[in-house]
């Protein structure tokens, strides 16, 4: 039996390739697509709501929990969410947030 020019070793891999096929033949890419709304909370909401806000979690089902400082600004909010959610959603390629929960920050 011979052995590979390379001693039997496998070429070293970048680690992104390796989670990006994880990710991938996993069926998680979906859901870390959809995750990243958090990161981009501040630039799809703006400025005024981010300052008040904190982005929790996004579920399978598509309902993004966000923390609200004031129980005054979650009503303001929960006005708004129509609003907010096109905002959220204008950005294809993710799967959509469906609803969003609004809970008191602790």
């Amino acid at each position: 039996m011979r052995r590979p020019a390379d001693g039997g070793r496998s070429k070293p891999e970048r680690v992104g390739a390796v989670v990006e096929t994880f990710l991938r033949t996993s069926g998680l890419a979906p859901r870390v697509t959809q995750a990243a709304v958090i990161d981009d909370w501040p630039r799809l909401v703006g400025p005024q709501v981010a300052a008040v806000t904190e982005p929790l979690r996004v579920t399978a089902n598509g309902t993004l929990f966000v923390a609200v400082k004031s129980n005054p600004w979650m009503a303001e909010l929960s006005l708004l969410e129509p609003r907010l959610l096109a905002a959220i959603n204008r950005d294809t390629g993710r799967p959509p947030v469906k609803r969003i929960r609004w809970q008191a920050r602790r």
